[in-house]
Parts: C-alpha cells; structure tokens; sequence
C-alpha cells in the first residue's frame, strides 16, 4: 500500500482551489462514503477529497469495523481496500452485501487480477488499482453516485423472455415466480437491456448507460457483471440466459422465446 501514497500527496496540495458542487443523498442530506483502509496517511487523502465535494467521511481500519460501520451508518458509497486486517475486504463485501447495497469502488494492487474479478463478482460495482490518483478516485465515484439519479425511460415497462420477468419501474426480476437477487448496478445493466430486446447494444453503449458517458476504467468490469446476471438467473432455474453475446459487437436481450 506505500506504493499508493507518494503519487496522492501530489494531488494533495490542490484541495482548496476547486468549487466543485456538493452531492446530496435522495432525502437531501450529504452522500455518505465509508472509507476503508488500514494505512491512514491514504485514508486522510481521500477524506479531504470526498469532503471538499461535500460528502460525509465515515472510516474503517480493518475487516471487522468495517462491516460493522457499514451496518450502523448504512453508507452510499463503501470505498473498499482489499488487504485488511482482521478479514480481507472481499469478506467484508460478502457480508455487507447481505444487509445492504450501497455502491462499492474496489481498491486493488496493480497486479491482482484475481481480487479484481473476484470483489465484481461477489458485489463490486467498480475497483480501482493502486497507486492511484485521488481525483480520479472521486470521479469513479460521482460517476457511480450519478446512475442514481438518471431518469428511467421505458415507462412502467415490464419485459418477458421465457420464465424471466424484468419490472423495470418496480426493480424487480423473477424466474417462474421466484425472486432473483440482483446488485443496484446488476438491475441497472439488465434494465438497460431490457430496454430494447433483441436489439444488439454496444460494449460502449452500454458502458455510457450504466457507467456513465465519463466512465474511463476497464471495460472488463462489463463482462464480468453480464456474468454475474447469467448466473444468478440461472441459478434461480432459467432455462438458458436471455442475455446473448454478439462477438466483436456487444450484447442484447433475446426477445420473449414463448
């Protein structure tokens, strides 16, 4: 993790010199961002950059705490170190994502790929590689901050394909009648879809939807979330995924097959 805080101290000495414009949760108060990391010279960086946005800085140390402040304050937003003491930070997600669902930025060595495609499919919504750029850590996060506030088009659209059921405006998926448990991000993707069966959307259409249009991190993060909707529909008994590869292109959602 020292690897980390040279590069942020010299995104540092700019905190006070820009007016950015403050987030606000849905009910109106501040955005509340639970920061979780063991080496506090990191924590303090970050939390100067997300309070200047005018964010609420809650912050954990270890595997333990962490879960335990995301189950009091019930954060917006969980920026979320993977080494940690106590249990690692995939744990902690695993747990969080049992009693809440607030957005996650993963932070992850440069090399560790296998914790990358691990924390998106047990729950991530985002990650980030260390050293990494303070701004550009508060930009993965107003871009995941501003999904919430898209408006949905579609209308109180409800989309079939075989024993799936997509209620868009409700958010809510079922296979033969059961419930499917999806992530916000999870719902987000496959009502993008849903949107428009059988029409083929691009990686980059995609991305721009559910990303948004200033998303500039791996593409990667779109492949293993199609994978986590395949299966957790199918783990619920679908038939086969209704959500179809088109090499090269991107993806679509087959049209109803009844």
């Amino acid at each position: 993790m020292s690897d980390t805080t040279p590069r942020a101290l010299s995104d540092a000495t700019d905190l006070q010199r820009s007016d950015a414009r403050h987030e606000l949760a849905e009910d109106g108060t501040p955005i509340r961002v639970l920061v979780v990391d063991d080496e506090g010279s990191i924590r303090d960086i970050v939390r100067g950059f997300l309070e200047r946005e005018g964010m609420t800085v809650l912050e954990a140390v270890d595997g333990p705490s962490a879960v335990e402040a995301a189950r009091e304050s019930r954060p917006d937003v969980v920026v979320l170190d993977v080494m940690l003491p106590g249990f690692d930070g995939l744990e902690v997600l695993r747990q969080i994502r049992s009693f809440a669902d607030p957005y996650v930025l993963l932070l992850t060595a440069r090399n560790e790929e296998v914790d990358r495609i691990v924390g998106l499919t047990v729950g991530a919504d985002d990650y980030l590689t260390k050293p990494f750029s303070p701004r550009e850590l508060v930009a993965r996060v107003r871009a995941l901050l501003r999904r919430r506030r898209e408006p949905e088009t579609g209308g109180g659209q409800v989309v079939r394909s075989g024993d799936l059921s997509v209620d868009v405006p409700g958010r809510t998926v079922t296979v033969a009648g059961e419930p499917v448990e999806l992530t916000a991000l999870e719902f987000d993707l496959l009502a993008a879809l849903v949107r428009d069966p059988g029409v083929v959307l691009t990686r980059q259409r995609l991305l721009d939807a559910v990303w948004g249009a200033d998303f500039f991190g791996d593409d990667h993060v779109l492949d293993v979330h199609v994978a986590n909707l395949r299966r957790k529909i199918g783990r619920v008994g679908a038939d086969a995924s209704p959500i179809e590869t088109v090499r090269g292109v991107g993806f679509r959602f087959a049209r109803d097959r009844r």
